[in-house]
């Protein structure tokens, strides 16, 4: 079971228990589960109860135990815990929690989060005459697509007597327009100056997309990738390659790439590409501090431990370029 199916699974445990009149409360549109926290267990966890404590008027811990037993009876499930002031922490069956994460990147590769939430859905797109309602359809169609969506992208006719979906469920995209033709900042800077803010914030077209440093959250995306391909070439030369197991003290990256499939169907379901940005600069900023301990020191020989740094390394440069792509923007090995 991945994050995304397992979200949807508490996500319908939720639904049932409003259906069967033991949560009184409007089910969300959607669940986050992540690797547990301190004081977890398992392999995912969710504060889905302390969000539908206030507005079902019961103690998260009682919302929790509502929903812990239709999530036992939920396929792939074998066990589920109550923790702390209402985490449900989730237990899969022959699952192998992070280390089955990472494989699954793995495997997947670039098409990591790609699937069929919006199966069957066919949305049409009209830019607005403005290269960067032009720019957000180009990254929506792939994003969509990513999803199971049909897209068809239309021409500029007819769009100004329209602010968003027409009787057709034909959504006209038209962000606030850029104030000055990115053009002379290169296809991918000004792709990630026109796509990283929300559509309805005014981009910045300035050379602080170009500059190589912390500030430009473009650079930190592309040198995390960049760095963790440097890190195969590296083992590969020290005859070790990556293999999935527990890396310690990894958390928040683990966070971040279970989170992955859940920002891509919410980027295609809202129509928010700047969603998938910011999650990529979440991933590349919980990179660095895995770094260090990826390749053994001095005369220190290659270890598991070491090829599961190595194989955690690879997933989050997958997940970086892959999201990168779908936005339209290169992701090179060398920086």
């Amino acid at each position: 079971m991945t994050p995304v199916e397992l979200s949807r699974t508490v996500l319908h445990a939720v639904r049932r228990a409003v259906d069967e009149g033991e949560l009184r409360v409007v089910p969300p549109e959607k669940v986050l589960v992540a690797p547990p926290g301190p004081g977890g267990c398992g392999d995912y966890a969710t504060n889905v109860a302390l969000q539908l404590a206030r507005p079902a008027g019961q103690p998260p811990q009682r919302v929790a135990e509502i929903l812990r037993p239709r999530l036992l009876r939920a396929p792939g499930i074998s066990d589920v815990v109550v923790t702390g002031p209402g985490f449900i922490n989730i237990s899969l069956v022959g699952a192998e929690g992070p280390v089955g994460l990472v494989r699954e990147i793995l495997r997947c590769g670039a098409r990591y989060g790609h699937g069929d939430a919006l199966d069957g859905r066919t949305v049409r797109l009209r830019p607005a005459r403005e290269v960067r309602a032009v720019v957000q359809v180009e990254a929506l169609v792939r994003i969509l697509r990513s999803q199971g969506a049909v897209v068809h992208v239309d021409d500029h006719d007819g769009i100004d007597d329209h602010d968003g979906i027409d009787d057709h469920d034909g959504v006209v995209v038209r962000p606030v327009p850029a104030p000055a033709d990115p053009a002379r900042l290169g296809p991918d800077a000004a792709r990630w100056a026109l796509l990283h803010p929300a559509p309805h914030d005014r981009p910045r077209i300035g050379d602080e997309h170009l500059v190589q440093r912390e500030s430009n959250p473009l650079f930190r995306v592309r040198y995390a990738h960049a760095r963790t391909r440097a890190l195969l070439r590296n083992a590969a030369d020290l005859g070790f390659g990556p293999e999935p197991g527990p890396v310690d003290g990894a958390r928040s990256l683990l966070r971040a790439l279970a989170d992955h499939p859940r920002v891509l169907v919410a980027a295609a379901t809202h129509r928010a590409p700047d969603r998938l940005a910011r999650q990529l600069v979440a991933v590349a900023d919980a990179v660095p501090p895995l770094l260090p301990a990826v390749l053994p020191l001095g005369g220190e020989k290659p270890s598991a431990a070491h090829r599961a740094r190595l194989a955690l390394a690879d997933a989050a440069g997958t997940v970086l370029a892959g999201g990168l792509s779908l936005l339209g923007i290169d992701a090179p090995d060398h920086l």
